[in-house]
């Protein structure tokens, strides 16, 4: 069976009015999302790091372990999957290595961003940036590195929270003129922000981060799409519905001994197994073990 051929995520961002791309820490995830409709998927660095490991948002991932959840992500949808790629794990060089990885894996997009190493989640504290130079490095290698011009780069700035808005915004643009795809500036606080940021580079399209509990006001699709944003990313919105739904079938089972006062919360067997697309593997086995 020939594979469907994925769409373009250029095509989705120019064409959608503020394309929703929700996050996703591992395959299942993604299926979900595929199959009630999202265009894309991006693999989060915070959920896999939360997910996978147990741990904080405080680059603790590998490459390799990076590009294997981009693997299996990929292979079990048909839509495009962004990638976060942190700092890029390591200099300018080492960015050139992991964008093919990453495309090779399956990426239709790597986000890279300024931080200084160890990075840490955009909306924690004390966030630190390299000089703009060094990131202009980066964004040039994952450019010239990438083996198809449909892989996009998304050049994060993480300025704003120890350098203001105005070097944000300045560092936004050098990297657009370093050839970066996709703009996205991290942490913003207001309104205000959220406009200004949207209104930079306007040849450009920008991404914005709706994180609950972070530090950025959560804004409705159509006012974001208004202040020029092309891509509304929810990183962590999936996983966290995840967190609160695995407390509340565990915790009602850990009280009652049973899951009859949480059934209403599971998913059917059929409907778990529809996800997984177990019908396509027993046809499978029909037709080649029979």
């Amino acid at each position: 069976m020939n594979a469907p051929v994925r769409p373009s995520l250029r095509e989705l961002i120019a064409a959608e009015g503020g394309l929703l791309l929700p996050g996703v820490a591992n395959a299942l995830t993604a299926r979900i999302a595929e199959d009630l409709g999202f265009g894309a998927v991006y693999v989060t660095g915070a959920g896999v790091t939360n997910t996978y490991l147990g741990l904080p948002d405080l680059a603790l991932v590998s490459l390799p372990e990076m590009a294997a959840h981009v693997a299996a992500v990929s292979d079990a949808v048909d839509i495009p999957v962004a990638v976060d790629a942190d700092t890029g794990f390591g200099n300018a060089v080492a960015v050139s290595r992991t964008v093919r990885v990453l495309e090779k894996a399956g990426a239709s997009a790597v986000q890279l961003e300024d931080q200084a190493a160890p990075k840490r989640c955009g909306h924690f504290d004390g966030q630190e940036v390299v000089p703009a130079r060094e990131m202009v490095q980066k964004v040039r290698a994952a450019v010239d590195s990438r083996r198809s011009a449909d892989t996009l780069v998304i050049a994060r700035t993480d300025a704003r929270a120890g350098h203001g808005l105005d070097e944000a915004l300045d560092r936004a643009a050098l990297y657009a003129e370093a050839g970066a795809d996709v703009l996205f500036v991290e942490g913003l606080r207001s309104r205000d922000e959220l406009l200004a940021a949207g209104r930079a580079v306007p040849d450009v399209p920008k991404l914005a981060n709706m994180v609950e509990g972070g530090k950025t006001p959560l804004l409705p699709r159509e006012e974001l799409a208004a202040m020029g944003y092309s891509v509304l990313l929810y990183a962590n919105a999936a996983m966290q519905g995840a967190i609160l739904g695995t407390q509340t079938v565990l915790a009602g089972l850990r009280d009652a001994g049973s899951l009859a006062p949480v059934m209403d919360r599971l998913a059917p067997w059929a409907e778990r197994q529809r996800l997984v697309r177990r019908d396509e593997y027993e046809e499978l086995e029909r037709r080649y073990t029979s």
